[in-house]
């Protein structure tokens, strides 16, 4: 409004006036309300689009997810220092040939004589004696594998005394299937160690062994495998219970199409996989049973029955904890860097004890670092706006405040949930290529396969030998050797 138009209507009196005053007012009124929703509602978008980045920058290095499903534009993880010197071997280091095996431990040994010297002269009979030791070469090579194809006939004769024709029984182990003990086991350790596919595993024996089968007859020796180990699994998994410490870890599985979960139970020498509907704390308690040891997880809600004397928190879990809000603003990236500092002070003083292997030392680092880390959890856990994004983990940390050093005074037990994580990853690589199993059935079989596989890769156990074993004792009926 401008000065002559406020003057014209000052001049039409006092009524012109305040109905004029009562209209900015109704007016302000309204704008104030715009104000007031606009800002509520940027508000929201801030959040939301905070939300969106933390989204977008999640990555195997912040977070839970697997390297594989990180993004192209992920930036790659920081390797070593360049040093300046070439890839490989370097000029002057001791060498590291292959040995060569005596030569009473050889199939076959050839001998090759000179034919002609460079002087010209042309080896006789007579000059061919041995001066010195020989130069040695080995060569190992496969022989021509083929499948020994075995028939057995069970003649009929008659009876003299009752005139009825009578044959024999085949042995159990012999009637059971149309293929051996070795046979199954290759089938096996293909399939599930390798992770070969059914038809892959039908082309493998076609060419290498010459053998005839097809992808159901594959499934058929997997089943009849998985039933052998009926027993080794129910003792492996009543050894991982009674042990002093083991690690837990779930991951996704597929069952029909449908989601399920894979949980896996792991000392320094055993392994039981199971397969349950969900990552709950029932699927939890179902595997760990009545067992009385430590047991080192992450910070899922499924663990948290469990009482935190005899917990570990894994603090790999945590540095990426850490790290994700490390990337965030304000008190949430100081809270993060925070975090970061002390765990690498942690894991550096753990570097030290895997080295000198002196306990005492190894207290009175966490000792300082519980010290630290406590009051930055108390003051990141309070309830001012500020700390809206790290209140929820720092009151998390602070409730299961005994769980994260335990490490520093049991035995056997790490900081870290990796030795699960490794133990796993066969199992979720399987997964990816098979998409999982179809029925129940099929579940309870890759348990005890899985279970088995990972505990003869815990022990350095050849795979195969013991398959054999197994299934030739289940075939004849005799007591199945377990994994002590």
């Amino acid at each position: 409004m401008e000065r002559v138009e406020a003057e014209a209507i000052y001049e039409q009196g006092r009524d012109a006036v305040v109905e004029v005053l009562l209209a900015l007012s109704a007016q302000n009124e309204r704008l104030e309300a715009q104000v007031q929703a606009l800002t509520a509602r940027v508000a929201r978008q801030d959040e939301r689009i905070a939300q969106l980045e933390r989204q977008v920058k999640r990555s195997s290095r912040n977070s839970s997810q697997p390297p594989s499903a990180d993004s192209p534009s992920t930036p790659p993880r920081r390797g070593k220092d360049p040093s300046g010197r070439k890839r490989g071997a370097q000029d002057g280091h001791d060498g590291a040939g292959r040995e060569l095996l005596p030569t009473a431990a050889v199939d076959d040994v050839v001998v090759h004589w000179p034919v002609e010297c460079g002087c010209g002269h042309v080896f006789e009979a007579g000059d061919l004696v041995a001066v010195g030791e020989a130069v040695r070469h080995q060569v190992e090579e496969l022989p021509r594998l083929a499948v020994t194809v075995t028939e057995h006939q069970c003649p009929r004769v008659r009876c003299p005394g009752c005139g009825e024709r009578r044959r024999a029984q085949l042995p159990g182990e012999i009637a059971a299937s149309a293929f051996g003990p070795r046979f199954h086991a290759a089938v096996a350790v293909l399939s599930v160690r390798n992770r070969v596919s059914r038809r892959d595993v039908v082309e493998c024996c076609e060419q290498l062994f010459g053998a005839r089968i097809s992808s159901g007859t594959v499934d058929a020796i997997l089943a009849r495998v998985a039933d052998a180990l009926q027993q080794p699994d129910a003792d492996l998994l009543d050894r991982v219970r009674a042990a002093k410490a083991l690690n837990i870890d779930e991951t996704g599985w597929r069952t029909a199409g449908q989601r399920r979960a894979l949980w896996g139970a792991f000392t320094d020498r055993h392994a039981v996989l199971r397969v349950r509907a969900g990552r709950h704390e029932d699927h939890a308690k179902d595997l760990l049973g009545d067992t009385s040891a430590i047991v080192t997880s992450d910070r899922w809600w499924a663990y948290a029955h469990l009482p935190v004397a005899r917990r570990q928190v894994c603090w790999a879990h945590l540095r990426r904890d850490f790290k994700a809000h490390a990337e965030g603003l304000a008190a949430e990236k100081a809270f993060g860097e925070h975090g970061l500092r002390i765990c690498e002070q942690l894991f550096w003083a753990w570097e030290i004890f895997q080295h000198t292997g002196d306990r005492r030392d190894l207290r009175l680092a966490i000792r300082a670092l519980r010290r630290e880390l406590k009051p930055i959890l108390r003051t990141y856990s309070g309830k001012a706006p500020r700390y809206k994004y790290t209140r929820g983990i720092a009151r998390n940390l602070l409730k299961v405040w005994p769980a994260l050093w335990t490490f520093a005074d049991h035995k056997g037990v790490q900081p870290t949930n990796n030795h699960a994580e490794r133990a796993l990853q066969g199992a979720v690589i399987y997964r990816k290529l098979s998409l999982g199993t179809q029925s129940a059935d099929g579940e309870q079989r890759i348990e005890r396969l899985l279970s088995v596989h990972t505990t003869c890769r815990l022990q350095r156990r050849p795979l195969h030998d013991y398959l054999v074993d197994a299934f030739s004792a289940h075939s004849r009926g005799d007591p199945v050797p377990l994994l002590p």
